[in-house]
């Protein structure tokens, strides 16, 4: 059971939900220590106190604003949890959007919502019931960990998930990041869509999105604790420059068809001919010596006449 972070309520109007904030997420990462190369001694950080210039215990810090180097405000846990705003205790809500009107760069990490009680059954069934049936997402404001949050409430399975959310001023521009003005062909899109076809998954279920980094690095504390010869490197494809993008597009469909097991080719396009042929094909001349697009006219005259003729005529009874 997963400890809890927080503690305190949801609130929406008068309505009060007492809930427990649990993390959404395990880290399986393997970690590291520092350590002496020499003699193999861990490496520490420690607390020292520079007047007294001797390591102190936990519970001799505190926390404090520094003012100046010679003065520092003094900050107590109690006073955080006393803080003079509504979203020091619950998670305020302040609106219902729908969820893709939300800039996923501004979704961070994900907690749990759990139920603190069976006072707090009813009106978290009755958050989580409205959520789902509204397709929509809650946003709210919560403090924690010394300053306020802007988060997003949205229902997983049975649960109400709490995401913390970057403010706006946060996000930083990306103007100057992007690239030079280039052409694009209808046909390279085409191609661009041919191989996301390919590749479009119903959901992110497969061995292809599992942490082989961490796989990697097991085998490798394995091998060297076992004094066996370390797992060798696969051959890594060096990324070549892109010369003709249509034909490096047609290559990626057909690999991305053969590795799920399809055949046939591609369904991409050829590139688009150069318009000076197409000037050069209209510009030809007929046989008499005039354009062909004057033969066009004459030949389109001929038949207007022919019809106009045919319209003076009689009908047989």
């Amino acid at each position: 059971m997963p400890r809890t972070i927080w503690s305190g309520a949801i609130s929406f109007g008068l309505v009060t939900v007492p809930i427990n904030v649990v993390s959404a997420t395990e880290d399986h990462s393997i970690r590291f220590h520092q350590y002496h190369l020499e003699d193999g001694g861990r490496i520490r950080t420690r607390k020292v106190c520079e007047l007294e210039d001797r390591e102190v215990g936990q519970g001799e810090i505190g926390k404090g604003y520094e003012v100046t180097k010679t003065q520092v405000i003094p900050i107590s846990d109690e006073e955080l949890r006393e803080l003079p705003l509504p979203t020091a205790k619950s998670i305020e809500i302040e609106a219902f959007v729908p969820l893709e009107s939300v800039d996923p760069i501004r979704i961070g990490e994900g907690y749990y919502l759990q139920p603190a009680g069976q006072v707090a059954a009813k009106p978290y069934k009755l958050l989580r019931q409205a959520l789902a049936r509204s397709a929509k997402v809650a946003v709210a404001k919560y403090a924690w960990s010394g300053r306020e949050r802007l988060g997003l409430l949205r229902v997983r399975d049975d649960v109400i998930v709490l995401h913390a959310m970057r403010w706006p001023d946060e996000i930083r521009d990306p103007a100057e990041l992007l690239p030079p003005p280039v052409e694009i062909s209808q046909e390279e899109i085409d191609g661009a869509m041919a191989l996301m076809d390919t590749m479009t998954r119903e959901d992110l279920e497969g061995e292809e999105f599992r942490d082989t980094y961490t796989d990697a690095l097991a085998q490798v504390i394995e091998a060297k604790q076992g004094d066996k010869p370390l797992p060798e490197a696969p051959q890594a494809e060096e990324p070549g420059k892109v010369l003709d993008l249509m034909a490096a597009l047609t290559e990626s469909v057909s690999r991305a068809k053969a590795a799920r097991g399809e055949t046939g080719d591609a369904d991409v396009h050829d590139l688009p001919k150069k318009k000076t042929t197409a000037k050069k094909t209209a510009a030809k001349k007929t046989p008499t010596g005039k354009t062909a697009s004057k033969t066009t006219q004459k030949t389109t005259a001929a038949k207007k006449t022919t019809k106009k003729t045919a319209a003076r005529r009689p009908r047989s009874a």
